[in-house]
């Protein structure tokens, strides 16, 4: 199986439905090659897990030649039954990057020595918090497969890196090979610990099978790009916003809950700035306000800054390829803007022109009464049926005035000479 990219929601899925189904069909042992800058903890953790209770080895193979498994991807080495490496790759670099911009909070340093000792239980700093945790974790996972714990936690402290030669030189990878043929080869005859015993493996006579994503993992690998999850947020809310403003059409209300809920699913997953999604939505709305309710841009430009701060601060981390590219930013926010002075352009060509319907629009005109009964006279204006009153007698061919109306009663006055 491939590891390729940033490591999240969908890698987490695709590694874990992987190993599990090698099990159940009874592999001899699972090779995962990988090339990758890093990723999210949660799904390094789960993909772990997996490898950790894996009923069968687990080879992590870093490969082909000039790619690397750094931060999360040293971690997944470290946790794997076997550790190789192709030549001219590297690993590393496992220092672990807050979630939260643009640093971690930390707290007051004491100003005196009596100080120190008053604060010392507090345990110091948050940083300090989470990178000894990140060195237990990677520590124990290095006692676990006898590997090079000091180096380990010089990855996780400092950022070290390492070549693949020095990596081996250094007991942190098992061996290098070339390509797969030759892995399969310096794996023949090796021990491993699977729980409580170990096995030799057997690969001189062993099929390869490659193991690609399904429809489910590219799926999942789509709508969590988190360029794909901001767009599907912004198609939703605007289909919301175009079905509530001509309700019945159907088709944007039903393709903007999809949106929405795709996009909220990988929202769930991904490290979101909260704060950055309302200002989203406020954004939004101000500019929807500013073509309903106009106020000289005041709440449009408002609209504008808040949509452009959210989308910016949204994904709530530095991690590599976990960021909105801003090119996106910029072209959605350009759509925005000339939707905004279309709506406006539109309000106000509206407002310039002559009422042509209701009854502003029947002042003034000149029609004839058309019919008289005991109820009053009616007239036919404008395609419709309207019974009117006069304080003079009408007859049937009177002209007519409109000059008001009363209810659904149009208030009337004789007009001299004869309708046509």
């Amino acid at each position: 199986m491939d590891i390729k990219g940033a490591i999240g929601p969908a890698t987490a899925d695709f590694v874990v439905r992987g190993i599990r189904d090698a099990g159940e069909q009874k592999a001899a042992m699972v090779v995962l090659r990988i090339d990758t800058p890093g990723g999210l903890d949660l799904s390094m953790r789960q993909i772990i897990k997996a490898i950790l209770n894996a009923p069968l080895p687990v080879v992590c193979y870093v490969a082909p030649s000039g790619v690397r498994a750094a931060s999360a991807g040293t971690y997944i080495l470290y946790a794997c039954h076997v550790a190789a490496m192709a030549p001219a790759t590297n690993l590393g670099a496992a220092t672990p990057v807050q979630i939260g911009a643009p640093g971690m909070p930390s707290l007051p340093e004491p100003d005196s020595d009596s100080d120190k000792k008053a604060t010392k239980p507090q345990g110091g700093s948050m940083e300090k918090k989470i990178i000894n945790d990140a060195v237990a974790y990677i520590q124990g996972l290095a006692d676990l497969r006898q590997r090079n714990r000091q180096w380990a936690e010089a990855a996780v402290r400092d950022g070290a890196s390492l070549a693949a030669e020095q990596a081996l030189a250094k007991g942190v990878i098992d061996l290098i090979a070339r390509d797969n043929d030759e892995l399969l080869q310096q794996l023949n005859g090796r021990e491993v610990a699977i729980g409580d015993h170990r096995i030799t493996l057997q690969t001189d006579e062993l099929t390869t099978h490659y193991h690609k994503a399904d429809w489910r993992s590219e799926f999942l690998s789509v709508i969590t790009d988190p360029n794909v999850a901001y767009v599907l947020l912004l198609v939703g809310i605007y289909g919301l916003i175009f079905e509530f403003s001509n309700p019945g059409m159907g088709v944007p209300g039903i393709a903007g809950t999809i949106a929405i809920l795709l996009a909220m699913y990988a929202f769930q997953v991904l490290p979101i700035s909260y704060a950055g999604l309302g200002l989203i939505f406020l954004g939004i709305g101000l500019m929807v306000a500013e073509a309903f309710a106009p106020s000289f841009g005041i709440l449009g430009l408002g609209g504008i800054v808040a949509f452009v701060i959210g989308s910016v601060i949204l994904m709530d981390t530095e991690l590599p390829g976990y960021q909105i590219a801003w090119p996106i930013i910029a072209g959605v926010t350009t759509f925005s803007i000339l939707m905004l002075a279309v709506m406006l352009g539109m309000l106000v060509k509206s407002r310039r022109h002559v009422v042509v319907s209701g009854l502003p629009h029947l002042v003034d005109q000149i029609t004839h009464i058309e019919t008289t009964s005991a109820d009053g006279a009616y007239v036919w204006l404008d395609g419709e049926r309207w019974q009117v009153c006069c304080n003079e007698t009408l007859h049937v061919g009177d002209r007519v005035r409109i000059n008001g109306a009363d209810g659904l009663v149009l208030k009337v006055s004789k007009v001299a000479g004869e309708a046509s």
